[in-house]
């Protein structure tokens, strides 16, 4: 008789993973194997090995970076060649050389230089930073945002999806009521600009996408799509999705649309105040010939 099980012999042992990719892409509450380099074994008579972490590239917040930097390891990390051994890894940013980034996580040796590593937690926590702009725009629910991130981190793809959904659809007359404001600052036609205070009045979202009749300014388009309809593409597939990873992908999806569309409305509202400024400029020079 056929058995469906699968044998150990056959289930495909994974791969061990760099040490960088490790602390720059897992998430917290997962173990790797992963391969060390630049490991001291100390000799027969040392139970401990030495291990000095590569430089990692990460997210700086301080003023001066604002921006992706390169990490180095602050101290010396030593782990029991036999066992688990519990420990805090601490790196420093290069460049400001003030901002820190600190990860709990517990190392079992496995062979001379790869090791399995798990990672409790780390602080600031795991993800793409929140940008300034997201979070403003967010309002009275950016705690919710900030819960549908956390979700999203830790690959809980349900929850991340119902905290975006929340936000999108409680937030929409002031993510339409922004699109207004670009359009009003760029005059764009009436038509258009009448559309989006109707659309602003609407409580739903499925019938205030239906009022802009005539589009949105061209420089708030994402890849030539319209990212409101976008948006409710995604929020329309519900909770029904086929699995826990087909709404962690929706989630990221309505993440990285919306914080997309937020950068471009900031840009438009730059580009046009830098251009009246020009204009300005000029026009003083011409007005004293």
């Amino acid at each position: 008789m056929k058995t469906l099980l699968t044998s150990p012999a056959e289930t495909p042992t994974p791969e061990a993973i760099s040490e960088t990719d490790f602390f720059e892409n897992v998430p917290p509450g997962q173990a790797k194997e992963v391969t060390l380099l630049q490991v001291d074994q100390g000799g027969l008579q040392n139970a401990y090995a030495t291990w000095g972490p590569k430089d990692l590239r990460l997210y700086c917040t301080s003023e001066q970076c604002a921006g992706y930097r390169f990490f180095q390891h602050v101290g010396e990390c030593q782990y029991r060649k036999k066992g688990l051994t519990t420990m805090f890894a601490t790196f420093r940013c290069r460049n400001c050389n003030n901002h820190r980034k600190q990860y709990a996580i517990s190392v079992r040796p496995t062979t001379d230089d790869k090791v399995e590593m798990f990672k409790y937690g780390e602080l600031p926590q795991f993800g793409p930073p929140n940008p300034s702009k997201v979070l403003s725009l967010m309002g009275a629910e950016r705690d919710a945002y900030l819960k549908g991130r956390r979700c999203e981190n830790q690959g809980l793809g349900v929850g991340a999806f119902a905290y975006y959904r929340r936000v999108v659809e409680n937030q929409k007359s002031k993510i339409i009521g922004e699109i207004l404001k670009v359009a009003e600052k760029l005059d764009a036609a009436p038509e258009l600009i009448e559309d989006l205070r109707a659309a602003k009045q609407e409580t739903r979202f499925t019938e205030a996408l239906n009022r802009i009749k005539h589009g949105l300014p061209p420089i708030l388009l994402i890849d030539g799509h319209n990212p409101l309809t976008l948006l409710h593409s995604a929020l329309s597939e519900g909770l029904h999705a086929t699995s826990d990873e087909a709404c962690l992908e929706l989630a990221t999806s309505i993440r990285v649309v919306l914080t997309e569309l937020v950068e471009r409305m900031a840009t438009a509202v730059k580009e046009e105040a830098e251009l009246t400024s020009a204009v300005q400029r000029l026009l003083k020079v011409g007005g004293k010939r």
